[in-house]
């Protein structure tokens, strides 16, 4: 395996004048094409946020297949658009609800594809006549878990959902809180809730609960460090630890609901607490209760009490983490990484 540098603009208008994204797409697709030609790839595996990698692909008619890490952002008839965080609806009156909704949703989708295609134009491509063109129609791996994936009227043969490709770098062992009450994981985003407030919330809420608490900070010290130092008198504050290592050893892990944290919990059999801040989070934390792996929070109840009274929810009912071994015994038997190899083996 070798690497190379990735073409990289500025997109987003925190620096330098940005550029707009189908514009920087295109001028990575053609600087992605001589590493193609030399690298004479059979098939060439992009990141559904990398379009460019995608259309180089296509320029240089090698076979395309694109990485879905997340669960698959595509509405479908009578279920909730993606990312709004609610949950597939229950009655049949309910679906309809959501259908009603199509034409107006409808209108973003066929903006995306006109600009889609704009920039397809600019590099000598063909239009797409579908929607989502970003997604390839000859293989798109999905790596979620299946039982996160909400039931579609008829069936996408180009999608193959393949369980999560879990991945981390070596790390070693961090030391637990003494006791053996429950072991409660906070684990925050990494990009989002930049002051911390979640886990400001769960280490306030659950000092008087009957739970050992590892929390990590994730490198982003909070701007407020807990008071007194080094915090409750229950939990231990570290600045980053292993997952894999610890999370197997918890009952519960909270979490903003980023997709990595939430599958590699329930690859380990933890129910999870999702307190969603922004971007997909939303979309996984309903994925969560609606797969009744766990409880979400509503923004406005990412508070002490309310992760307290979360946690004491997902502990107390044990069907939660009954749900969450029985996704990681399906994760034992079905490897991502190797049903993703092989689907493009396949190919």
């Amino acid at each position: 395996m070798r690497f190379a540098p990735a073409p990289e603009y500025q997109v987003f208008p925190t620096g330098a004048p940005p550029l707009q994204p189908y514009v920087a797409a295109v001028r990575a697709a053609r600087k992605t094409v001589p590493l193609i030609r030399e690298v004479d790839p059979d098939a060439v595996v992009a990141d559904i946020l990398t379009v460019a990698a995608g259309m180089a692909a296509e320029l240089e008619d090698r076979a395309w297949v694109t990485l879905v890490p997340h669960v698959l952002p595509m509405a479908g008839r009578g279920l909730p658009p993606y990312s709004v965080g609610a949950i597939l609806p229950r009655t049949a009156a309910g679906a309809r609800l959501w259908s009603l909704g199509r034409p107006l949703l409808g209108i973003g989708e066929r903006r995306g594809r006109v600009e889609l295609n704009g920039a397809r134009e600019r590099l000598g491509l063909p239009p797409l006549r579908h929607l989502h063109g970003g997604i390839s129609r000859r293989l798109a791996l999905i790596a979620t878990f299946p039982q996160l994936e909400y039931p579609r009227p008829g069936r996408e043969p180009w999608a193959r959902v393949t369980g999560p490709l879990l991945w981390e770098l070596p790390f070693p062992d961090t030391e637990l809180p003494p006791g053996d009450d429950p072991l409660v994981l906070v684990a925050p985003s990494t990009s989002q809730d930049p002051r911390q407030r979640m886990l400001g919330a769960a280490l306030e809420g659950l000092a008087i609960e009957p739970v050992r608490v590892l929390a990590t900070t994730n490198r982003r010290p909070p701007p407020q460090p807990p008071q007194p130092p080094p915090g409750p008198p229950n939990a231990r504050l570290v600045d980053w630890i292993s997952y894999a290592k610890t999370m197997p050893r918890c009952a519960a892990v909270v979490c903003h609901a980023g997709h990595g944290t939430v599958v590699r919990a329930l690859a380990s059999g933890v129910p999870v607490v999702a307190c969603p801040a922004a971007g997909d989070m939303a979309e996984n934390a309903a994925r969560v209760r609606w797969a009744g792996v766990g409880v979400s929070l509503p923004r406005r109840f990412i508070t002490p009490r309310g992760i307290r009274l979360a946690v004491r929810r997902v502990l107390s009912d044990t069907r939660y983490a009954e749900r969450a071994r029985a996704l990681a015994e399906w994760s034992t038997r079905h490897e991502g990484a190797r049903i993703a190899a092989d689907a493009l083996l396949r190919l």
